[in-house]
């Protein structure tokens, strides 16, 4: 029997993950899109080598949220609002990144803020690899 467990499916709608923030950030969780499930046979010929023989290294292609108006974890809940998330421009050195999946909390349903509307109108993407055609300005973490 199976619990507790998430499917992540790049594909699908079901491919947002949070994890652990890393202590210097004001935020608890930090949020991806899962672009890419990969594996590699890595051979470490550094310091601390064990022998000539391939492991195998699995790591997510993501695509980070950026908070918008990052709260403390506890004041996001005393006021009852949802963490507002958007993406940064791709350009911008950290839009993505590599992740070890086995960092990843769980999935979580980002939620389109339909206000602020669809970050391209035309529905034209900017990256075919980012899949950004149907991305909105701004997402709430439904966590």
């Amino acid at each position: 029997m199976r619990r507790a467990q998430d499917v992540i499916n790049p594909k699908t709608d079901r491919r947002d993950v949070m994890l652990l923030a890393p202590d210097t950030s004001v935020h608890q969780y930090r949020y991806a899109r899962v672009l890419g499930i990969y594996h590699v046979n890595v051979i470490y010929t550094g310091r601390g080598m064990l022998d000539y023989r391939a492991r195998r290294m699995e790591f997510l292609y993501v695509r980070w949220f950026e908070p918008v108006d990052a709260l403390p974890v506890e004041d996001g809940w005393n006021i009852r609002q949802l963490d507002r998330l958007r993406f940064p421009v791709m350009d911008h050195p950290d839009a993505f990144g590599f992740v070890n999946p086995d960092h990843v909390l769980r999935a979580f349903h980002a939620i389109p803020r339909f206000l602020t509307g669809p970050r391209h109108p035309d529905g034209k993407a900017v990256s075919f690899y980012a899949r950004d055609a149907k991305d909105w300005n701004m997402y709430y973490a439904n966590r």
